[in-house]
């Protein structure tokens, strides 16, 4: 897949307890025109969350502090919709099945292509984005049926109930 341009707001997120491996993820992703953001320690890296940041997480499986499904269950209980991208050079079936059932975006091992990673990343960013946006659309619609007047709440309970026919005028159907 050709390398497409980095989302602007995104920040990718990587929590990896080896040094060496987030600073090359970190430089890579750099390379590549993205912004991210390092953290050695799951704590860190969820005392510093911001859940209305757009982007994505790159997350190990095994760190000292807590495990990355433990991150992951932590952001599930507070409704994050980050995608997470596990990486691990310790996985196992059981373990990736139960990161996808919790929510994983992507579970990948150690050692990956570089490109991989990249490609995985971008449709992370993009699955962020139509996120938003539907969130940004659901809150808009539940501001606007909010505002509606008791009057105008019944005629659009009647209105969706009744069903298009052909009688009616072609400006609604």
């Amino acid at each position: 897949m050709a390398q497409e341009k980095p989302a602007q707001n995104a920040t990718i997120f990587i929590v990896d307890d080896d040094d060496g491996m987030r600073r090359a993820l970190g430089t890579l992703l750099s390379t590549v025109g993205y912004k991210t953001a390092l953290f050695a320690l799951p704590g860190e890296f969820l005392a510093n969350f911001d859940a209305d940041e757009p982007g994505c997480l790159i997350l190990d499986i095994r760190m000292p502090e807590m495990s990355g499904l433990e991150v992951q269950q932590q952001l599930n209980r507070v409704g994050a919709m980050l995608p997470v991208i596990f990486i691990t050079g310790h996985g196992d079936v059981p373990m990736a099945v139960q990161a996808m059932k919790e929510g994983a975006f992507q579970f990948i091992q150690k050692p990956f292509r570089h490109q991989e990673l990249l490609d995985h990343i971008n449709h992370a960013l993009q699955f962020d984005r139509d996120n938003r946006k539907d969130l940004a659309l659901r809150v808009e619609v539940q501001r606007r049926l909010e505002s509606l007047t008791p009057r105008e709440r019944q005629v659009m309970d009647w209105w969706s109930k009744v069903p298009p026919t052909r009688s009616w005028p072609s400006i609604w159907r």
